[in-house]
């Protein structure tokens, strides 16, 4: 039975501000757990039906405790509770510049939506990019809503999050190029593509900023078909991310 305190405290865990104080983010569904607890993040706590602990066991490091449907539906964030909730610790990936020579890296400039931001990253993963660099304005991974949609990506990624100047001109004292997304840029069907560099989506609203346009160095455009036709004014975020990563694998 889980006390007032620990579900307050539990709660409080939805907030980015507490997750940062306390180092710990929430995951919920027995899919995403395994996923996040084989890829070797650690757990600190697992409140789950019964049901769950006839096969899953943990070390006495790990606090545990079965609960209700109940309980399990007064601590969870989703629509339908699943059948566990645990907290992980939030890891702390290091940062080598000199890798980024010879990959592919993506950049999120202000991206805000947390379904945008999950799927990028499990779309990140499916085409081997494992670092991925955000904004300080981003929406963090480890807010409830992301952690779900990546199912499991980030057990698997490094993400930062950096300032944009120190960054980019790390990468230009670097010689390393960056790709960016604008309605008006080189076809990316027929452009030459490097196979290493960073990769830039901008903001669902307003694209890529000023302060990191100025650091593009090849602006690439995703077509619409016919050519010239009236249609939307622009792609989802995360679809034209995966389009970009695409062709950048199919060519390389």
């Amino acid at each position: 039975m889980l006390s007032k305190n620990k579900i307050k405290f539990i709660h409080s865990l939805k907030l980015k501000k507490y997750r940062d104080i306390q180092g710990l983010f929430i995951v919920e569904g027995r899919k995403t757990f395994e996923e996040l607890f084989e890829g070797g993040l650690k757990v600190v706590f697992v409140a789950a039906l019964p049901l769950f602990f006839d096969t899953h066991q943990f070390d006495s490091s790990v606090e545990t405790t079965e609960i209700s449907n109940e309980e399990l539906r007064k601590i969870s964030l989703l629509v339908t509770p699943a059948d566990v909730l645990a907290l992980f610790e939030i890891p702390k990936p290091s940062m080598n510049f000199d890798e980024l020579k010879t990959q592919l890296s993506l950049f999120l400039d202000d991206i805000q939506n947390p379904g945008n931001l999950g799927t990028i990253l499990r779309t990140a993963e499916w085409f081997g990019i494992k670092n991925v660099f955000c904004s300080p304005a981003t929406v963090d991974i480890y807010n409830p809503k992301v952690v779900q949609a990546t199912m499991g990506a980030i057990a698997r990624m490094n993400v930062f999050y950096v300032e944009e100047e120190i960054f980019f001109t790390e990468i230009r004292n670097r010689n390393l190029p960056v790709f960016g997304a604008f309605l008006e840029g080189e076809n990316i069907y027929s452009a030459i593509l490097e196979n290493a560099g960073i990769i830039v989506l901008g903001n669902e609203g307003s694209g890529i900023s000023a302060k990191i346009e100025k650091f593009v160095s090849q602006r690439l455009l995703i077509p619409s078909y016919p050519q010239n036709a009236e249609s939307v004014e622009s792609l989802n975020v995360a679809v034209a991310g995966a389009i970009i990563c695409s062709e950048f694998r199919r060519r390389n």
